[in-house]
């Protein structure tokens, strides 16, 4: 474990084997036929791990941001920093409770400012990114920052309690916290339960709960609403080892992530994972003239799509639509050919159903598409 400026000024040049896993073939398909528009990933997947570029081929940016940079909505910001195609950023993001909750005793509702929820480091402008292209956001080393992590629930805030969108009976749970300590060497966090009476360990599994991009027509979301346009995923492949590809929707992209998470239970049910500050390191692309529709996460086995809406249906129907065109691209299929062989061969998880929007994810296992 690092801290943060620890992680930014040592990290080495040449670490870039692990984009050998999930580095895609966008530059082969940087320069489509004119005209060329939605991108169902097919023209940018690969079944074999692809060769990572040169160590110390691009651009590096060692920024650690200071606490009035950070933000607190995709779209509406102005960027903090601009970036070429290919640029290796090695940074740090805080955690979603914006650094304010550090023990049980502290509680989010209490300590945390309005609005803080999720702040991102960024944005970042892509130079040359326009409308229309895509950004490949290749997730090179995920780290905790910190020995400890938090969790919390807040009243109206579960799949399992009342809302102001569906009533329900019941007494209204207090506003509660958990500290977990982080024992790096084990590669696990502990907790114990309020009584003191019982203690767990969760492996650590790092990811980012919230990476985006600004949404379309000058729209502003706020940091805890998921989208097309990627925002608070929630969803744990957002991990090291593999690509994020998120569809430009402004000039620039307005790339940006925070909301560390060390680990997390599918379905996140409660709101909030195992949440902390994190060091980052990830190298952005840019893929001309290819648009993902919705957020699509690659690395050389699968090809995986996270869908969000309300009702959860809803977001399994726009990440399995977005599968069967992948599919039918890849493989020249017919479309009810492509519905056939997502329905026998796809695997689907509840990502979170807690957010303003609920996330679904589908895979698909890339050996699993061959022709005759």
């Amino acid at each position: 474990m690092h801290t943060r400026r620890q992680f930014v000024v040592n990290a080495p040049l040449g670490l870039l084997g692990a984009v050998a896993a999930c580095r895609g073939e966008e530059q082969a398909a940087a320069s489509p036929p004119a005209g060329a528009t939605p991108d169902t990933g097919a023209a940018i997947a690969s079944s074999a791990a692809p060769t990572p570029a040169a160590p110390n081929a691009g651009p590096v940016l060692r920024w650690v941001p200071k606490h009035e940079e950070l933000v607190y909505t995709f779209g509406g910001a102005k960027p903090r920093q601009r970036i070429q195609s290919g640029t290796r950023i090695i940074t740090w993001t805080e955690d979603c409770f914006d650094g304010t909750v550090k023990t049980a005793a502290d509680l989010p509702g209490k300590v945390m400012p309005p609005g803080h929820d999720n702040p991102q480091t960024g944005p970042f402008y892509v130079e040359g990114a326009e409308p229309g292209d895509t950004l490949a956001i290749h997730i090179v080393k995920l780290e905790p920052a910190r020995s400890y992590g938090v969790s919390s629930f807040s009243p109206g805030f579960g799949a399992l309690v009342g809302t102001d969108r569906t009533a329900m009976l019941g007494p209204v749970f207090p506003e509660t916290t958990w500290r977990y300590d982080v024992d790096a060497s084990r590669n696990v966090a502990r907790t114990t339960t309020a009584d003191g009476k019982f203690t767990w360990e969760i492996p650590l599994a790092p990811f980012l709960g919230c990476l985006g991009v600004a949404p379309a027509s000058g729209e502003v979301r706020s940091t805890i609403a998921p989208g097309t346009f990627g925002g608070n995923m929630d969803c744990w492949e957002v991990r090291a080892g593999n690509t994020v590809y998120l569809g430009v929707n402004v000039p620039g992209g307005l790339v940006s992530f925070g909301d560390g998470h060390y680990a997390m239970g599918e379905g996140e049910i409660m709101g909030a994972a195992v949440e902390g500050a994190m060091n980052v390191e990830v190298i952005v692309d840019l893929v001309k003239k290819k648009f993902a529709a919705i957020p699509r996460i690659e690395n050389a086995d699968e090809v995986m799509f996270v869908g969000a809406g309300r009702p959860l249906e809803d977001a399994a129907r726009v990440a399995f639509k977005a599968a069967v065109g992948w599919v039918r691209e890849a493989a020249g299929m017919t479309e009810l050919d492509a519905y056939q062989f997502v329905s026998q061969n796809s695997k689907a998880s509840i990502v979170q159903i807690v957010d303003t929007e609920y996330t679904a994810m589908v895979k698909i296992l890339k050996t699993r598409l061959r022709k005759k």
